[in-house]
């Protein structure tokens, strides 16, 4: 037994230092003549041993013999067993880069490289652009006015987003936009959306996905020449129309088509263009836009432009004032008053020089839209959903300290200190995540399945976070008005979770379906052999990515065990007291994710895609390792504030936790019970050992946005706060400041009443009585009076006449 037991300690040894092919011969055959001389052992154990390491010897170092028994049969199995891969599918696959996320995937995060990568930051012009024409902007709007008197924004802010270059955030300054980076573009967006949602969506959705990018990407110098200034100036307004009635989630399969043809147009004979018909629905911009983004197939029946008939998914741009295009009404999204609406057309033909990139690009667009989804995923969606999320801390904290009940703040009861720590917690790693993301995307990265995880986790969170303020806020949250801050918030969450990808899909198949793909080291590699047809080289780069692949699996197997028995000790991570345990559960459960991976991927191969409730939990378990990462980041670039400790540590137990049972639920599902009971022996060697936050830690966390503090500006940083207290949350944070001296000028009225000092029945009875008898000062007493019209007007619940909701005729 104890033979047995060294040898397996040597297999995990070298299983865990991931050595080569050259490395495990060496390192078994000397753990053997090891066992052979030193050790007793019977010797039949002893043959069996060595006819194991001679075998495994012969496999890693006879590529001949080893192609011929193992690879090449499995090739054949793997390209029988391979679904076959249309053009959209690779196209979508290979769209983006692998960064963090590939690390995440490995089993062996680099820590190092996370934390040495910094991104360009802010430039004085873009914070100066914050500080100046945002904030102005969002002094001019009227959230309760834009969505229930106007449907619409006011001409004057109109205006003042085009005659300020809103719509050319990320147009160049040669064509006369201002050029932001994804992080500027992403803080606009944020400061905007804690606002109004609906001027954030007006404003972010022509820089996303949309003309302008597509177009710097892809477009031809004239279309460029033409359409940037323009679009960067407001004086075009641009749509990009992609959702039909019959293709929703499944964008590829829109029914919408364009024929090449030649016809005559604008008094040029036999123009070469497209007849193009389609049915669009959900077009944001779509009722104002003057020119439209168009994205159907295009087919070439004629031949007229190669030998393809079917030619794929194509963009081109359509001036909305083009004769057989029809702009529909407006939808009304959950009484969010942006701009959406239907579009459609039939026949209408275009030359081709409106195709995106001219004829060269005709067939391409799906590559095209797959590759500029990072702007919705990556910043427009999760800066909307920080700004709702920061909103939501900032104001309910200030909220929950002001209104008391039994003379108590009710932040102060353990029943809303739950939910104040979970939108604190929430608010705190989302806005991690954020900011990593767009400084990746500024460093030169567009990864692809981060920016699903992005879209997914933080509108998601983002959904908690403002029903949690729904609920401490209680019955004024639900009745509509001018008072009511988080109403219109509440009602544009589902906004968020279905566009540019619903979230049960993105979860489902988005998420885990491109990255174990993408950001597996070895899967799309061994694909790409896979369809190889050159038949040499296929079994040659099969063979070399297979057997590296099993290296892998077996390399997490004991990195996974290791670190499960040793809670994480060995762990190559960065020593820092107060989150070291952090990064070392991080790197076990990305050893154990990348085991669980592997082995669901060889159980069920292409079945896992139909697998759904068990992609979204390996989705789950992918995405919340990369929000801890980036939360632990935060913290140490932010110089490790000692107030923000309780807000890090939040965040990663919740996260672990919920780790923890994604995994748990992974094993307990796969259809092999057998292989879950023995993955369950590498993934919780000691059992299940995490727990949620313990209620004190929640308890600090509350506290920090119960109070005016270093750490709920730096949690809250990017929220437009008005400097009047003519406005709702300009009284809350007003009264905030106050609300520490008013606690102790209260706590000194109660006891000298308490003592027979002063008397009376009610606030301003003692008061006045307290001023009569020197107790107080005037101007104390004018201090509290100050704060109590604010905290009456903060607590106010607004009331109309009895005709004001009466249907308008003529609407």
């Amino acid at each position: 037994m104890l033979a047995l037991a060294i040898f397996f300690v040597a297999f995990l040894a070298l299983g865990f230092k991931r050595v080569g092919f050259g490395g495990w011969t060496v390192g078994l055959g000397v753990t053997l003549l090891f066992i052979t001389f030193f050790v007793k052992t019977s010797p039949l154990i002893l043959a069996i041993l060595w006819l194991s390491t001679l075998i495994i010897g012969v496999i890693f170092n006879q590529t001949t013999l080893r192609k011929n028994l193992i690879s090449n049969p499995m090739l054949a199995f793997f390209r029988r067993a391979l679904p076959s891969m249309s053009q959209t599918e690779k196209d979508a696959l290979e769209a983006g880069t692998v960064w963090w996320d590939g690390d995440l995937f490995s089993g062996n995060p680099d820590w190092k490289k996370l934390l040495e990568f910094h991104g360009p930051g802010l430039t004085k012009e873009e914070q100066a652009f914050i500080d100046g024409p945002v904030e102005q902007l969002c002094a001019m709007l009227d959230d309760w006015k834009i969505n229930t008197d106007l449907n619409d924004l006011p001409p004057e802010v109109w205006k003042f987003i085009k005659d300020n270059g809103f719509f050319g955030m990320i147009i160049p300054k040669e064509y006369g936009g201002h050029h932001f980076s994804a992080r500027a573009h992403s803080e606009v967006v944020m400061k905007i959306s804690s606002r109004s949602v609906a001027a954030a969506v007006t404003v972010m959705v022509p820089n996303s996905l949309g003309p302008a990018e597509l177009l710097l990407r892809y477009g031809t110098d004239a279309q460029k020449n033409h359409y940037l200034p323009r679009l960067a100036k407001g004086d075009d307004i641009p749509c990009f129309a992609l959702t039909s009635p019959e293709a929703g989630s499944d964008a590829s399969s829109i029914p919408d088509t364009g024929i090449v043809c030649r016809q005559d147009f604008n008094g040029q004979k036999d123009v070469l263009g497209i007849r193009v018909t389609w049915d669009k629905r959900y077009i944001t911009l779509g009722p104002v836009a003057t020119v439209l983004g168009l994205a159907f197939k295009l087919y070439d029946p004629e031949h007229l432009i190669g030998e393809q008939a079917d030619l794929g998914i194509t963009c081109a741009l359509i001036p909305t004032n083009h004769p057989g295009v029809n702009i529909g009404r407006r939808h009304y999204p959950l009484a969010i008053a942006f701009q959406n609406g239907p579009n459609w057309g039939k026949d209408v033909f275009i030359p081709m020089d409106w195709v995106i990139g001219g004829q060269q690009q005709a067939g391409k667009g799906w590559r095209m839209l797959m590759e500029c989804l990072a702007a919705g995923r990556s910043i427009s969606l999760p800066a909307l959903s920080v700004g709702g999320a920061k909103f939501s801390s900032l104001s309910m904290g200030a909220y929950a300290r002001i209104r008391k009940q039994f003379k108590t703040p009710i932040g102060y009861f353990e029943g809303i200190e739950e939910p104040l720590a979970r939108m604190a917690g929430y608010t705190y790693m989302m806005d991690a995540a954020r900011t990593l993301t767009a400084d990746a995307l500024d460093a030169g990265q567009s990864p692809s399945v981060i920016s699903a995880i992005l879209k997914y986790t933080l509108t998601e969170r983002m959904r908690r976070a403002v029903n949690d303020a729904m609920d401490i806020q209680g019955g004024s949250a639900i009745c509509l008005g001018p008072h009511n801050i988080l109403g219109k918030l509440y009602h544009a969450i589902p906004i968020s979770i279905t566009v540019e990808g619903a979230n049960i899909l993105t979860r489902s198949l988005i998420i885990y379906g491109q990255g174990a793909i993408r950001c597996h080291p070895y899967i799309f590699k061994e694909m790409l052999a896979a369809q190889d047809s050159d038949h040499a080289r296929a079994s040659a780069d099969f063979d070399s990515l297979f057997w590296r692949h099993i290296n892998f699996t077996v390399s997490n197997m004991s990195r996974s065990l290791i670190f499960g028995l040793t809670n994480g000790m060995g762990a190559n991570v960065p020593d820092h007291k107060e989150t070291k345990h952090y990064y070392q559960q991080l790197t076990r459960f990305s050893a154990a994710f990348a085991m669980v991976s592997d082995f669901a991927m060889l159980t069920l191969g292409g079945a896992l895609k139909r697998k759904e409730k068990l992609s979204g939990r390996l989705a789950d378990v992918l995405g919340l390792l990369y929000l801890t990462s980036a939360t632990l980041k935060r913290y140490e670039d932010q110089g490790f504030p000692s107030a923000d400790l309780p807000l890090v540590r939040w965040a990663c137990e919740q996260n672990l936790f919920e780790i923890q049972q994604a995994l748990d639920g992974i094993l307990n599902n796969l259809p092999s019970k057998a292989l879950g009971l023995a993955l369950r022996v590498f993934v919780f060697p000691t059992g299940r050992r995490f727990t949620p936050p313990s209620d004190n830690l929640g308890r600090k966390v509350a506290r920090i946005i119960l109070n005016d503090s270093e750490a709920r500006d730096r949690l809250t940083k990017g929220v437009f706060v008005p400097k009047n207290t003519t406005d709702q949350v300009g009284r809350m944070e007003a009264a905030l400041r106050m609300s520490d001296q008013v606690d102790q000028l209260e706590r000194k009225l109660f006891r000298a009443r308490k003592e027979g000092e002063i008397s009376g029945r009610v606030m301003s009875e003692m008061l006045e009585d307290a001023v009569r008898k020197n107790l107080i000062t005037e101007s104390e007493k004018a201090f509290y009076d100050e704060y109590d019209v604010l905290r009456k007007e903060v607590i106010k619940v607004d009331d109309f006449a009895p005709d004001a909701f009466k249907l308008n005729p003529k609407s």
